[in-house]
C-alpha cells in the first residue's frame, strides 16, 4: 500500500511538472525573438536616440521611449528631405509586418520611398528584421 501511495505522489509530481512546462515551443520562440529584437533596438541600433522625446535638458523622458520626438541635431549643410522629427515606432501603427520587415531589409518603405535622412537605409538580415518588428509590435502604440 505504501508503494502505491509513493507511486501516486510521484506520478502527481511528474504530471505537475509537465503541466508547468510551457506548452508550446512556438511561444518560447516568439518570446526569444522579441528579446532579440529588444536587444537590437536598444543596444545595437539605438533607435531610442532619435525616436524618443527628450526634456529641456536633452534627457529621454521616462515612459515615452520610441514614441517619436523632435530631432535635436541638423545637418551641417542643407540636405533635401531632412526629417525634423522621428516618428512614433512603438507598436508600428500603420505598418503591416511584411512592409516593416521589407523596410528594415531594403531601406524602402511601404510607399516605395527610402527613409528620410537621418534615418539610415538599413540592410538587415530577415531574422534580425523579423526580431525588431516583433519587438516593436509587442509595444503598445500610443496616440501622439
Amino acid at each position: 500500500m505504501k508503494l502505491i501511495s509513493v507511486a501516486v505522489v510521484l506520478f502527481a509530481i511528474v504530471i505537475g511538472l509537465v503541466a508547468w512546462t510551457p506548452h508550446s515551443s512556438a511561444a518560447q520562440d516568439k518570446s526569444a525573438q522579441i528579446e532579440r529584437g529588444k536587444y537590437l533596438v536598444e543596444q545595437v541600433a539605438r533607435c531610442a536616440d532619435c525616436h524618443s522625446p527628450v526634456n529641456e535638458k536633452g534627457e529621454p523622458i521616462p515612459g515615452k521611449e520610441l514614441r517619436g520626438g523632435a530631432l535635436m541635431f541638423k545637418p551641417i549643410t542643407p540636405m533635401p528631405m531632412w526629417a525634423d522629427k522621428a516618428p512614433n515606432i512603438a507598436g508600428l501603427r500603420g505598418w503591416d509586418e511584411d512592409a516593416a520587415i521589407k523596410f528594415l531589409m531594403t531601406g524602402i518603405a511601404y510607399n516605395d520611398l527610402p527613409a528620410r535622412p537621418p534615418m539610415p537605409p538599413y540592410h538587415l538580415s530577415r531574422q534580425d528584421a523579423e526580431a525588431i518588428v516583433a519587438f516593436l509590435k509587442s509595444l503598445s502604440p500610443v496616440e501622439k
